[in-house]
């Protein structure tokens, strides 16, 4: 197939520029490497080249192949080199004034019609166009690192950019064997968008001292099913990335509550403690691997209370069913008798409150995230209130780990982990859809390619039920007095009539 650009500039030769440059060589355009630093270009030639050749060594490329791959790489001495590029790709370092200066020379050095585009990751598409004579060629062109792994691009319009220019990139994305989605120029595009709410959430539920680092990636990896604790992850991108993105997204977003970054990412920035790659982040490392504490035995009860479930519980008929399945002697009375455990379901509220306003006795009352079929996760989770009693809290991890599932056992919390940290998720994902950032497909096609959830974040909402995921933010915006818990308009109203979150209006 004959490549949409015949020739390929591209500007900066760190891991995005060579890995841009090495999809565009094996497209088939002829790729012109340009780096300020002296012996960057030929360095970065050389990289590719060894990944071509072990590619070769492990079967999985012809050596013709790599022999062609290699012959379209050219070096250039000067941005006066890149002349007859009809496409130039910029990933130099994220600086507002060194891109607009870039494209400022490049616009005056190449042909009017070429195509200039930015690698940016949190600028504005518009600021690095503004100074440009023909800002509708300008587009954002996002890829994420490792460029050959990570397959989806973002395609961002500018204010001025024309319809065609990113058609035109989109196509290019294809053929170099990733899936482009288009969006708007607003903070954080669409990846950086949509991941704000699972670190943020998990690092105010820290702070507010419900549970340690682990047991949080625990529950959320073994309830929710997500590949990596929040923890884990940051420990992987290192804070010196995640925490600077949580403040810059926060900043242009002017302070919405949402986007609220944490003190605790900024202490820990402050002391060094980057994660994997110093050695010590959230969790230390020894030989690259984490040191995780063993978690706490299950307690051993001699004689477990009766149980009383409560008639507002969520998914209460499974819970009774759960219940006479791991030999629970369950009370079916009106009121729990005065040796009962009580259990308490709910959504967005924390047991505190359930026991105010259904007057028990929070001493004996204990509660059990349901938001998820039991059947579906790999861990239950329960959560005491400040006056239960130790016996209460030992006999509920006891009786719910019979059947040897894991249990993990914490403090009060509107919304649990799992609960606070999908609703978060799926309601910043409603309001970018509501802001006509990109469109519902685009959007879940963005965050299970670029953050690998299970799920798309539409499609969490959808599973886990649009109604309960409104009644959880509308309880915990109670619970916690705080905007940030306020529901999208666009999972309000689709959650209020019951339709898809990926409905669009016609």
């Amino acid at each position: 197939m004959k490549p949409l650009y015949t020739t390929v500039g591209i500007v900066g030769t760190g891991a995005m520029g060579r890995g841009i440059a090495q999809l565009a060589a094996q497209a088939g355009s002829l790729v012109k490497l340009f780096d300020t630093q002296i012996d960057a270009t030929g360095k970065a030639r050389d990289a590719l080249g060894s990944q071509w050749d072990k590619l070769v060594d492990k079967g999985r490329l012809d050596a013709a192949q790599a022999a062609g791959y290699k012959a379209r790489l050219l070096l250039a001495g000067t941005l006066e080199e890149l002349a007859d590029c009809d496409l130039v790709v910029e990933a130099v370092v994220e600086r507002l004034d060194v891109k607009k200066s870039l494209f400022a020379a490049l616009e005056g050095i190449v042909s009017p019609q070429a195509i200039l585009a930015s690698n940016t990751s949190s600028l504005s598409v518009t600021a690095i166009a503004a100074g440009l004579k023909q800002p509708g060629r300008f587009a954002g062109y996002h890829f994420f690192n490792p460029v050959p792994l990570m397959k989806v691009v973002e395609v961002i319009a500018g204010l001025k950019t024309e319809p065609a220019t990113c058609e035109a990139l989109a196509a290019y994305a294809r053929q170099m064997g990733h899936t482009p989605v288009q969006a708007q120029d607003t903070p954080g595009f669409i990846v950086n968008h949509a991941g704000r709410g699972y670190g943020t959430e998990a690092l105010r539920i820290v702070g507010e001292g419900v549970a340690d680092f682990a047991t949080i990636d625990r529950i959320l990896k073994d309830q929710a099913g997500f590949k990596l604790g929040p923890f884990e992850l940051m420990d992987l991108t290192a804070l010196d990335v995640s925490h600077p993105v949580m403040e810059s997204v926060y900043q242009q977003y002017y302070g919405e509550p949402r986007y609220r970054p944490s003190v605790i990412t900024a202490q820990r920035l402050a002391g060094g403690l980057l994660g994997r790659k110093t050695g010590e982040g959230f969790y230390r490392y020894q030989d690259g691997v984490a040191q995780v504490a063993a978690e706490p035995a299950t307690p051993t009860v001699s004689e477990m209370p009766p149980v009383w479930v409560s008639p507002r519980a969520a998914r209460r008929s499974e819970l009774l069913q759960l219940l006479k399945n791991l030999g629970a002697n369950i009370e079916t009375g009106a009121s729990p008798s005065l040796n009962a455990l009580v259990l308490v379901a709910p959504l967005g509220f924390d047991i505190t409150t359930v026991a105010v306003v259904e007057r028990l006795d929070p001493a004996r009352t204990i509660g059990i995230d349901m938001l998820i079929d039991d059947a579906e996760t790999k861990r239950r989770v329960l959560a005491t209130n400040p006056a239960t009693r130790s016996d209460m809290r030992d006999a509920a991890h006891a009786l719910f780990a019979r059947d040897g599932k894991a249990v993990s056992v914490i403090r009060d919390s509107g919304g649990f982990v799992t609960q606070r940290v999908v609703a978060t998720i799926v309601n910043i994902a409603s309001d970018i859809c509501q802001q006509g950032i990109c469109s519902p497909k685009d959007l879940e096609t963005a965050v299970t390619l670029g953050l690998g959830y299970p799920l798309g974040p539409l499609a969490m909402g959808n599973r886990y039920g649009p109604t309960n995921i409104l009644e959880v933010l509308f309880n915990m915006q109670t619970v916690y007095g705080d905007p940030r818990y306020r529901p999208s308009p666009w999972l309000r109203r689709r959650g209020a009539i019951g339709l898809s979150l990926m409905h669009e209006e016609s």
